[in-house]
């Protein structure tokens, strides 16, 4: 008798991963390394080569390295650990679209959830009375 088909090994869609690791702990990198890898089998999803962003640069070797290699066909995507690894918001954004317009996908391992609470430290500027609180706004009434 054959093996059924989810006990055969069978390589998934390839993906290459990004990460954006400047001025980051040694061991902070490797556990964002371990934890890309971990979201790939999770999702049935061939790793195929991992870009990693030291210094920070527009056009840095390692986003256009990810470039290239999504050129290969059969390429299926890029995995991120969150979406902050494509740089600045306006670095962010012009990478984002480049990714898109490469035809492939663009999968985040940790999305960031609306009305969820950043995790972001906070300034050491501004005024105190002016910040604002991470609850949830009151609803309004409505009229009857």
């Amino acid at each position: 008798m054959e093996p059924l088909t989810e006990h055969r090994r069978v390589s998934g869609p390839v993906v290459y991963g990004f990460l954006r690791l400047v001025n980051v702990p040694a061991a902070r990198g490797a556990a964002l390394e371990q934890s890309l890898a971990e979201y790939c089998h999770r999702h049935e999803l061939t790793l195929s080569g991992l870009f990693t962003e030291r210094i920070a640069e527009v056009d840095s070797a390692a986003f256009t390295g990810l470039m290239d290699a999504l050129e290969v066909p059969g390429t299926y995507g890029v995995v991120l650990p969150s979406a902050s690894h494509l740089g600045p918001k306006a670095i962010a954004a012009a990478r984002s679209n480049r990714i898109a317009a490469s035809g492939v996908r663009l999968l985040l391992a940790r999305k960031e959830t609306p009305g969820m609470p950043c995790r972001r430290r906070p300034s050491s500027g501004g005024s105190p009375g002016r910040q604002r609180g991470h609850g949830p706004a009151p609803a309004l009434e409505s009229e009857s």
